[in-house]
């Protein structure tokens, strides 16, 4: 079983590959302890997107996606798959979209969806964000 990063370390090296038109396909994990609780987070940055997972353990239990559009200041967001009465995967999604300018593809599978332990999970995005801004 892969040993698991320190808060702040990269988990191994960078995985990358060419795309068609020679763009990179870059892959970033990292991982941090909010409130005692280990979170994991893997980052897929595209050309003109971001794909994050955001979770505990390996699973895929729902897809958001959010982008910007001319017409709102809010991006627009929905949910691809998983329970609709949980909104954090679109919540995220929609302010990760209106940082960064880009298609938003967010995957949260952590069972704590209290606004508190959300908001430790985005201080720590933004913290990997600002130290690593070629990632996202």
């Amino acid at each position: 079983m892969e040993e698991l990063p320190e808060p702040g370390e990269e988990a191994a090296e960078p995985v990358s590959a060419m795309g068609a038109a020679g763009e990179r396909i870059s892959v970033h994990n990292f991982c941090g302890r909010l409130s005692e609780q280990l979170v994991h987070f893997h980052a897929m940055r595209l050309r003109d997107s971001l794909f994050l997972w955001v979770g505990e353990e390996p699973q895929l239990s729902n897809l958001a996606v959010a982008m910007c559009t001319p017409r709102d200041s809010i991006p627009a967001s929905t949910l691809l798959f998983g329970d609709s009465s949980n909104s954090t995967s679109n919540s995220l999604a929609q302010k990760l979209a209106s940082k960064t300018k880009k298609q938003i593809f967010v995957s949260y599978n952590i069972q704590n969806t209290d606004s508190s332990f959300t908001l430790l999970v985005e201080n720590r995005i933004k913290e990997e964000m600002a130290i690593f801004p070629d990632k996202f």
